[in-house]
């Protein structure tokens, strides 16, 4: 199964997160098919970036994205 998830970048205590599409069974931080936006909770106010045609693509091919992502999902209006 696909799904779209957060993978962490940044340095120890200023976490940046890249929303991405893997394979369910690939680790936190491993390999992705396709980044399709990002996440930085550090600034203020927090910056939230996606591309939502990729996203709406992912979602109609059937990926599951986590709890997490689809809320920053609905933040960005990629789903209702």
């Amino acid at each position: 199964m696909v799904k779209i998830r957060l993978t962490r970048m940044g340095a120890h205590k200023k976490p940046f997160y890249r929303i991405i599409v893997a394979d369910a069974r690939t680790t936190r931080d491993g390999k992705a098919i396709a980044e399709i936006g990002y996440y930085n909770p550090m600034t203020d106010p927090v910056t939230l970036k996606v591309d939502n045609e990729a996203a709406k693509k992912w979602l109609a091919d059937g990926a599951q994205p986590t709890d997490t992502v689809r809320a920053l999902l609905k933040k960005a209006g990629a789903i209702e």
